[in-house]
């Protein structure tokens, strides 16, 4: 039995949406037991969710209009963005037309820049000073993701990730090429930058020391559950793009059948938790650097982005 397209694309955003605080869960408590600590349970942020919707919202006397509409801007951006990548299929659904991989791009951009603004919208210090930080790694951040995005179409000559999806699957020659490697290794760094795993996070909760959670300091009750959902489904659509497109293109629905699609769901569990157990040592093995040298491990994943583009034209 083939399950509707339209159907599929919902499938598609509802798994983003249900399994992004599963899959924080799993990185959190996976980092406690290689600390040898026990850890929340994997279903946490679940009940954290539902415990932040039924408090009580405050909001600061400076704060302005930008200060309610931040949260929902963010997270209706991780709603569209599902709808553009392959998630569960490996073919464009009814509404994937509307943007490519470099629109996916800007409109992860555009919800990480509201969530910006809100910081300094509340007038208070922290939430001024992680804005700041976050700005500096934004500034060298988001340009390499977007060169990453146009190096792979520069591969399969096309701007749809599922058409990198199909050449990297049928393609064994272009899947290990030096350009594709080399965005692989591009967006892995990336994504310690992009999912709080970079060595400059600190793991100590002080306002002095932290960078995207002094931005939302101000916020509490429903409005600060939306924002923390929001910063969840970014991992889980990075993560996403990452396995789906770049790194393990395999595993994903050719027919729109129910048992395909099962299949595919299965495939996620497996794929993302062995990424969440790569990100998680990572960030437990690595010393933590100061602050200034931020710019070491982007300037890398940058480098990367550049080489996989002169490769792909020698």
């Amino acid at each position: 039995m083939v399950v509707s397209p339209v159907l599929i694309q919902v499938c598609q955003v509802l798994t983003v949406i249900l399994g992004a605080p599963l899959l924080h869960g799993f990185i959190v408590k996976l980092e406690e037991k290689i600390q040898r600590g026990q850890g929340p349970s994997v279903f946490q942020p679940y009940r954290d969710l539902i415990k932040l919707l039924n408090k009580e919202l405050v909001i600061p006397e400076t704060a302005s209009w930008v200060f309610w509409v931040a949260p929902v801007v963010a997270f209706t951006c991780m709603l569209i963005v599902p709808i553009l990548i392959p998630v569960l299929t490996n073919y464009p659904l009814p509404l994937s037309n509307m943007g490519d991989i470099l629109g996916g791009g800007l409109i992860l951009t555009l919800g990480s820049f509201a969530i910006l603004l809100a910081g300094l919208d509340s007038g208070q210090p922290f939430g001024g000073l992680g804005s700041s930080r976050a700005v500096m790694l934004t500034i060298l951040a988001e340009p390499t993701l977007i060169l990453i995005f146009v190096g792979v179409s520069f591969l399969d000559h096309s701007m749809l990730p599922f058409v990198a999806n199909h050449l990297l699957v049928r393609n064994p020659s272009t899947y290990w090429s030096p350009a594709h490697l080399f965005l692989v290794f591009g967006f892995l760094i990336l994504l310690t930058v992009e999912t709080d795993r970079l060595p400059i996070h600190s793991s100590i909760h002080y306002e002095i020391y932290m960078i995207d959670d002094a931005r939302i300091l101000e916020y509490s009750g429903p409005l600060l559950a939306v924002i923390k959902w929001s910063t969840w489904m970014k991992q889980f659509i990075l993560y996403t793009i990452f396995l789906n497109v770049f790194f393990f293109p395999w595993g994903l629905s050719t027919s729109g059948s129910i048992p395909s699609l099962l299949l595919a769901m299965g495939f996620i569990v497996l794929k993302y938790g062995a990424i969440a157990v790569v990100m998680s040592v990572t960030d437990t093995i690595q010393s933590r650097l100061r602050f200034y040298r931020y710019q070491e491990p982007l300037a890398l994943s940058f480098l990367f982005a550049v080489v996989a583009l002169i490769a792909n034209q020698i």
